[in-house]
Formats: structure tokens, C-alpha cells, sequence
């Protein structure tokens, strides 16, 4: 569920397919720049009503799988 999420957010925010999006793949292949990691954050932070994703949180967040592990212990899954 929540990589469904990720990858529904990341498609409409980068306009591809969300069937194109991997666990594997990363931010630097989808060609992410720091206003895009900030404006997926928010994103993020909405639709899972969790508290600010700080900068720091994401420091060793490169893929979209990194990103979906940190979600779920943020989360507590």
C-alpha cells in the first residue's frame, strides 16, 4: 500500500507511469532536485498525516525503496 502510494505520488509529480516506478528506482533517475524532494515531502506528509519529514530524515533516502522503508517505521508498520 504504501509503495502504491509513493509510486502514484512520485508519477503525477514527475509525469510517468506509475508501472515505470520501482523500488529500486532512484531519485537521481527520476532526475529529482532538492525543490522536488521538498515539494514530495509535503506530498508525503498529507497523505499519510505524519509530522515534517526534516531534511535530515531524508539524508539516506536515495531510492524509491529507501524512501518507502522509511515510511513504514515512520508509520510504525
Amino acid at each position: 500500500m504504501i509503495f502504491e502510494t509513493v509510486a502514484k505520488l512520485l508519477s503525477e509529480q514527475f509525469g510517468m507511469e506509475p508501472a515505470d516506478i520501482t523500488e529500486e528506482t532512484s531519485f537521481e533517475d527520476l532526475g529529482a532536485d532538492s525543490v522536488d524532494i521538498v515539494e514530495l515531502s509535503m506530498a508525503l506528509e498529507e497523505e499519510f498525516d505524519i509530522e515534517e519529514m526534516g531534511e535530515e530524515d531524508l539524508t539516506n533516502v536515495s531510492t524509491v525503496g529507501d524512501l518507502v522503508n522509511y515510511l513504514k517505521a515512520k508509520l510504525g508498520e
